[in-house]
């Protein structure tokens, strides 16, 4: 089997942009070309990759395929930057976060590495919390901001910590309180995302010995609110959520404080994009932080 770069590029294009025209315009080369790369790959596998008819989408072997497709083209790119390192600090590195990271955190850390690294793009791929690690280990993205990752890859920083806070309509009584429990909070109906909320929000139960119960589940952040609004319950979501909150919902800390890490990350199973290394070296960690703010305070106590 002779399976080519150009083949997988190709595969790879057409199912990201969903078209033969838009890939061969991303690959800067004619609708043909692709069709032809794409017929010899499924010659060399021996079976089709893609469905033609309709909706351009991958078959179920396509489907097997894609994954290492993407794996392929990560470790490709890897070694392009690794040739080109030393000269230039240059490229592409694709990232993937959460929406409350992408909300709530990014706006802080993309300035910080445009500055750092100027010629470096850094294209977002939004995605839930499940969808992160899988993401990463094929290739999707290049690097990541995993939340709470069980056993972090080796040179992955944690990069900030938040809490899980409650989010209720500014006219609710709970409203005005500093800390809010979460028992009380259940009486008015919990309406919980599957997004990544899910299963903390479970696990505070189950720290508390209280019954685990919701009233609503949705996907989508956006949705939860709203349905916060209507006054069809309340939520709990990470902090870094708040600027996404419409100006008739507040959000309040939790009586039963729970902590999430967010980890940048490359793979743990393929060697690291250098362009991650980079973006990992130049981003300060919350033990940097803490060491800082404890220095300064030793240093005012001693003055």
């Amino acid at each position: 089997m002779s399976v080519t770069l150009p083949q997988i590029r190709a595969l790879v294009a057409v199912v990201d942009r969903g078209s033969f025209t838009e890939a061969a315009d991303d690959l800067g080369i004619s609708q043909s070309a692709v069709s032809r790369a794409v017929l010899g790959l499924e010659q060399e596998l021996g079976g089709r990759v893609l469905q033609r008819e309709g909706d351009v989408r991958p078959t179920e072997l396509g489907l097997l395929v894609l994954e290492h497709a993407r794996a392929v083209l990560a470790s490709v790119s890897a070694l392009e930057s690794v040739v080109r390192q030393g000269k230039e600090v240059s490229g592409t590195v694709r990232l993937g976060a959460v929406p409350t990271v992408c909300q709530g955190l990014l706006p802080q850390l993309l300035p910080l590495w445009a500055a750092a690294l100027p010629d470096v793009e850094i294209p977002i791929y939004e995605g839930d919390d499940d969808e992160m690690p899988e993401w990463l280990e094929s290739g999707v993205v290049d690097a990541a901001i995993l939340v709470d990752p069980v056993s972090p890859a080796k040179g992955a920083k944690l990069v900030a910590v938040d809490e899980f806070a409650a989010v209720v309509r500014a006219d609710h009584p709970l409203a005005m309180l500093d800390g809010i429990p979460l028992a009380e909070l259940d009486e008015d109906g919990l309406i919980v995302s599957t997004g990544g909320c899910e299963i903390p929000v479970k696990a505070m139960h189950d720290e508390l010995g209280l019954p685990y119960a919701y009233s609503h589940r949705v996907r989508e952040m956006s949705t939860l609110f709203r349905m916060v609004q209507q006054g069809a319950g309340v939520a709990i979501v990470p902090s870094l959520g708040r600027g996404m909150l419409p100006d008739d919902l507040v959000m309040r800390p939790l009586e039963h404080r729970r902590p999430r890490r967010l980890v940048l990350s490359g793979p743990s199973s393929r060697p690291w994009h250098p362009l991650v290394r980079a973006l990992v070296e130049t981003t300060r960690s919350v033990e940097d932080e803490t060491a800082e703010a404890v220095s300064a305070e030793r240093a005012t106590v001693a003055a």
